[in-house]
């Protein structure tokens, strides 16, 4: 049974001559395309969640135009 990860079957040759010796070469696009996938659901996820707290936050400090009236002020809002 063969149990290597790469396409090397015995280190007995010039290893200069090879290629890339890493893990399961061939499967970089695979990688690349899952890591592209699991940015945008971040990003899909992340936008809600981001509106839900701020909704939060203008129902516990007011209004938009009392939080920047209070940003304008240089004071805290009413809590």
């Amino acid at each position: 049974m063969r149990m290597s990860t790469t396409g090397i079957d015995t280190w007995a040759v010039d290893l200069a001559t090879i290629g890339p010796l890493y893990p399961f070469q061939g499967t970089e696009f695979f990688w690349v395309i899952l890591g592209v996938v699991l940015w945008l659901a971040w990003h899909i996820w992340q936008i809600p969640f981001e509106n839900r707290e701020f909704e939060a936050e203008i129902e516990k400090y007011g209004d938009t135009e009392t939080v920047q009236k209070a940003i304008d002020d240089g004071r805290s809002p009413p809590a």
